[in-house]
């Protein structure tokens, strides 16, 4: 059972590895793709399925876009590890640059929530410990993204293969220096479709994620929209994988 929660834990990682991954360069003022929009993932490791996970984007306002992610363990795995994660974020129009940041994760016995205020005229980040009531601050100077405001960011860019790009993202406390390698162009089948795909691999400059669970292939459609149709992740109990199951995009 042990063994099980924790392969678990691992494929619903996959899912943020998905946000945090897709990251190019500066912002631009354009949006690539419709608003609202819905995309709908598989997480598998291996044969099994693990959970679900869906992300949506809609208007928030004049000036503001809010993004809901929520991921959901499969009934199997719920039996011996249930995991009910949700995160949104409120970005400005255009920039994609985040106001807020708020997170929420029931996985198994773990609680987490907490809130993230990207305040720039200040010079600062401040962190809202919801469930330990504590605050944390950070100097930040700078535009500086959380991983899904940096997702949705990369959709409106430009890529080229053989070309890497660089940006920064927050994320659990630390500043990450991102770098996005753009490998190649790939034709790909999925269940759902077939897609002509660019395939991007992230490198962390820093100690973090992907330093320690392997390396990431990301697979994004080769249009304006780059919608992210497959997500790989190699691991040492296997691989994990993310697939996009259905949506209106």
């Amino acid at each position: 059972m042990h063994i099980i929660a924790k392969k678990n834990r691992l494929a619903v990682l996959a899912f943020g590895i998905v946000a945090l991954a897709l990251i190019l360069q500066a912002p631009r003022a354009a949006s690539a793709f419709a608003v609202p929009e819905r995309l709908e993932y598989s997480i598998w490791w291996g044969i099994i399925k693990a959970g679900n996970s869906v992300l949506e984007i809609k208007q928030n306002g004049d000036d503001e876009m809010q993004i809901v992610s929520t991921t959901k363990s499969s009934k199997f795995l719920s039996m011996f590890y249930k995991v009910n994660d949700r995160i949104e974020v409120n970005m400005e129009k255009g920039t994609f640059l985040p106001y807020d940041y708020y997170i929420n994760l029931r996985e198994g016995k773990r609680r987490k929530e907490k809130k993230v205020n990207f305040e720039r005229d200040q010079g600062k980040i401040v962190i809202d410990h919801i469930d330990d009531k504590n605050t944390e601050e950070f100097d930040v100077e700078g535009n500086v993204y959380d991983p899904l405001s940096a997702f949705y960011l990369v959709r409106t860019m430009d890529v080229e293969v053989g070309k890497s790009q660089y940006i920064r993202v927050f994320d659990n406390g630390k500043l990450y220096d991102v770098e996005v390698q753009v490998l190649r162009k790939e034709k790909l089948k999925l269940p759902h479709g077939t897609y002509d795909t660019i395939v991007i691999k992230p490198v962390l400059k820093s100690e973090g994620i992907f330093m320690r669970k392997g390396d990431v292939l990301i697979w994004v459609t080769d249009d304006e929209n780059k919608v992210p149709v497959k997500v790989e992740s190699k691991v040492k109990v296997g691989k994990i994988h993310v697939e996009i199951s259905g949506g209106d995009y």
